[in-house]
């Protein structure tokens, strides 16, 4: 057992620090860890090393070197790559992306979504608008690549990887259609170096999707490009992209990335809507809904069905968010219509009322089970029996992906709750509340032993890894937040709804 558990700690840290930089979607092989680094333990203006203007986009940035890389939406029409030196926070260079239409995106989505990648050569940007395009790290094109833009219900937010000579991009599709190369679900894999198609594999049972697929390494066989998409999470050859494995059990819309550690695969996805948990609580979405009761009656009436009244979906944020309910048509005309449909839907007696009674009974969470998974890979088929180590229902994140440190799992969801987990056995160490409550959107990193976090709001805690929670740091940003942040030896890099700030 004690020779299993050094090996296992070998191939962790081989896996952790297989990349030394901050150079993708959550950093070093996608982690988000950076176990190098000593970030600054606070957070606030006094900290700020520089700050630098930025346009919208929920891209998050990524380094090499010196050189800092972030998307963004100019004027709402203007899809652009920026680079700043990552030291005085300067803008080196500014390239705009082909004229294109922008693609459809929810309205708490945008079409500068997509994490870029960037080696020690070059910058890989992906834009669900355009496609891929690859610059030099002094802004000069190498090579562009136009691709279909995917039919998807929120736009597209899926990352480039990249593994050896291949950027790898997963294409999910709505209109997953098996007699059109344009439309048809897949993944490609091209030649980094100049954008020529090395394979391609297609996804015939997979609508749209919004996770980033990771690559775990395997000393003495072929590494394995792990996927998770509609349903399920599948293990593809990432060298031919030949499909090997999959495991079912997910639900429809899957967002997080998988992560590895000691020789495993973990896989969270939330049930459809965003609940954590198998058996939910059900009271939070009736009390989501009493601003509406405006005479206290203890019911919500027709009249009072006015402005954002919606079915809810996640109680935990504020009525009006986007996220908050089934979206309603912006045409008034329309938005009535369905807030007639919602009263009928629910309106079991036809008094023209909604009762506690009637919304809690007429919930439903037969929407796919929440799930983390802990796989072992390898196999071939569906190792959805002979594959799974253990799985957790409970606690379950919409959008961050979960996090692994020294045999445990970290996940933080809506509402502001820390979930550790013990990664070999699955059983949960602890839930705590942050005291940070509203939407998480940036997933959670790790680096100086410390868990890095911040809501939607711009509440940052720092919570010390290990078995007992601790908050150590607390602060208020006061700015809207839902990338995740990058770290290097010393900072940490920012992005908020005001532009890009970097701490020391």
């Amino acid at each position: 057992m004690k020779l299993f558990l050094i090996l296992l700690a070998v191939v962790t840290l081989f896996e952790v620090q297989s990349e030394t930089s901050w150079n993708q979607f959550r950093g070093p092989s996608g982690s988000g860890v950076f176990v190098k680094g000593q970030p600054p333990l606070r957070m606030d203006p006094s900290l700020a090393a520089w700050r630098a203007p930025l346009a919208p986009g929920q891209s998050s940035p990524v380094i090499q070197g010196d050189l800092l890389v972030i998307t963004a939406l100019e004027d709402g029409k203007q899809l652009v790559t920026l680079a700043f030196d990552k030291v005085s926070g300067k803008q080196r260079w500014r390239k705009p992306a082909p004229e294109c239409a922008l693609e459809k995106v929810h309205e708490a989505g945008s079409p500068a979504a997509s994490t870029p990648y960037v080696d020690m050569n070059r910058v890989y940007v992906y834009f669900g608008s355009f496609g891929l395009l690859c610059y030099d790290h002094g802004g000069n094109e190498i090579w562009k690549k136009s691709i279909p833009t995917p039919k998807s219900l929120y736009g597209m937010s899926t990352s480039p990887i990249v593994h050896e000579n291949k950027l790898i991009m997963v294409l999910d599709n709505d209109s997953n259609l098996p007699d059109s190369d344009v439309s048809q679900s897949r993944i490609i894999a091209l030649d980094k170096t100049n954008g020529e198609l090395i394979w391609e594999t297609p996804r015939p049972f997979n609508r749209s999707g919004w996770s980033t697929p990771t690559v775990l390494r395997n000393r003495g066989g072929s590494d394995e490009l792990v996927v998770l998409g509609h349903g399920r999470v599948y293990g593809y050859d990432a060298d031919t992209g030949v499909e090997k494995w999959f495991v079912n059990g997910f639900s429809r819309e899957t967002i997080a990335r998988p992560v590895t550690g000691n020789g495993m695969v973990f896989v969270s996805a939330s049930m459809l809507g965003g609940v954590a948990d198998e058996d939910p609580d059900r009271e939070p979405f009736w009390k989501a809904l009493l601003p509406f009761d405006t005479n206290n009656n203890g019911k919500i009436e027709r009249h009072e069905m006015t402005r954002d009244f919606t079915f809810p979906l996640r109680p935990d944020l504020p009525i009006g968010h986007p996220g908050f309910g089934i979206p309603l048509p912006q045409d008034q005309a329309k938005r009535t219509k369905r807030q007639d449909g919602f009263l009928k839907w629910v309106d079991k007696n036809k008094d023209g009322a909604w009762t506690k009674e009637e919304l809690l009974n007429h919930l439903s969470f037969n929407r796919g089970k929440p799930n983390l998974m802990a796989i072992r890979p390898g196999g071939s088929g569906d190792v959805s029996e002979s594959h799974v180590s253990w799985a957790l229902h409970r606690n379950i994140p919409e959008i961050p992906s979960p996090i692994f440190y020294q045999d445990r799992i970290y996940m933080v969801r809506n509402g502001g709750i820390l979930t550790c987990v013990n990664a070999l056995s699955g059983e949960t160490l602890y839930k705590k509340r942050l005291g940070a409550t509203g939407q998480y959107g940036a997933s959670p990193i790790i680096s100086g032993g410390h868990l890095y976090l911040v809501s939607n709001e711009g509440l940052f805690t720092l919570v010390p890894v290990g078995d007992k929670f601790d908050i150590a740091y607390q602060h208020d940003l006061k700015t809207s937040i839902t990338a995740t942040p990058a770290i290097d030896a010393n900072s940490i890099y920012v992005r908020t709804s005001a532009g890009l700030t970097a701490y020391r």
